[in-house]
């Protein structure tokens, strides 16, 4: 994994335009994700993670708007980029696999000719070249009979496979990036398990970076290189991952590792988050936690906090962070 980073986002801002004014999604996010590496994007629903992922692909629609920010990505600025210059980035050196294989695959197109198109548009193969790799890459996503199965549509498999398929397209394109956007919802449990190894098997294999979206901790626990945190449109913890899980500075961070179950200790009650995430018209002044924090301390946390670097490598936005002796 290379020290330089693939992808350098600063001051990601994300709003959204409706009749009651411009409600702010995404609020001066930023990261840097290197060649090779895993950052789990990570927080309740209504978080913001989802916008981020949207906005590096440039898929916010009106009445949503990218206001603000950079993302540098192989030396270019995706925001900046107008729309054929994305095109030419989109499924091509990034690729996305979204949470709803049913809405991403078309119903009336074979799914070998689906992953077989992008490889014509974007890597100028034949027919039957771009054919031969979306078999190949079915068949490095596990999907028995690849030959065959390529020349089924979507609603002749089953949910973990269609998002086999996905990954498959994925795969096939050899990107330099992969967002996956909840990319195990609706699974069981066991598809879940199985879609997780494989995105981190390829992603370790081809050396492709991996941007994990989800709600789901436990998951990033398993996975990532970092944690990146997300509540209420804001950035509010990033670090290595064991630095996040075993010693958490933000108040938040700890209160969703609490609601995680352990193998370990099978008795021990779950402490779930009082409260609920606010909506985009309802955030709260300064810090968007502190109405459910139980170290609030006003009027301070009226004031939005800004990321601090409390030991290297490690990043927290909080007025009273936590000691990581108080976890």
């Amino acid at each position: 994994m290379s020290d330089a980073p693939l992808l350098s986002v600063r001051g990601l801002t994300v709003r959204f335009n409706t009749p009651a004014g411009a409600l702010t999604a995404v609020d001066d996010v930023g990261f840097d994700l290197a060649p090779g590496e895993i950052i789990g994007i990570v927080g309740e629903s209504g978080a913001g993670k989802s916008t981020v992922a949207d906005a590096l692909m440039r898929l916010i629609d009106p009445p949503g708007e990218i206001v603000s920010g950079s993302a540098l990505f192989e030396g270019r600025d995706l925001l900046a980029l107008d729309e054929r210059a994305m095109q030419a980035v989109r499924g091509n050196r990034i690729c996305m696999i979204f949470q709803d294989p049913v809405a991403t695959l078309d119903p009336l197109m074979r799914v070998g000719d689906q992953i077989a198109e992008g490889l014509m548009q974007h890597r100028g193969l034949s027919r039957k070249a771009a054919r031969t790799r979306a078999v190949r890459a079915l068949d490095q996503v596990g999907i028995p009979a690849p030959e065959v199965r390529a020349r089924d549509y979507p609603h002749q498999m089953s949910g973990g496979m269609q998002q086999r398929c996905i990954i498959a397209a994925a795969v096939a394109m050899e990107p330099a990036l992969i967002i996956a956007d909840e990319p195990t919802t609706a699974l069981d449990a066991t598809i879940q398990s199985q879609i997780v190894d494989l995105l981190v098997e390829l992603t370790h294999r081809l050396g492709t970076a991996l941007l994990l979206v989800t709600h789901n901790i436990a998951l990033v626990a398993e996975v990532t290189d970092r944690i990146a945190v997300m509540y209420g449109g804001t950035l509010v913890e990033l670090g290595a991952k064991g630095a996040v899980l075993d010693a958490p500075r933000h108040p938040y961070t700890a209160a969703l590792i609490e609601t995680i179950p352990r193998m370990d200790e099978p008795e021990r009650a779950l402490t779930p988050i009082t409260g609920m995430m606010p909506g985009l018209a309802s955030l709260p002044r300064g810090c968007p936690f502190h109405p459910r924090c139980g170290r609030t301390r006003l009027p301070d946390c009226h004031s939005r906090p800004m990321l601090a670097e409390p030991v290297p490598g490690h990043r927290v936005a909080c007025h009273f962070p936590l000691a990581p002796a108080e976890r």
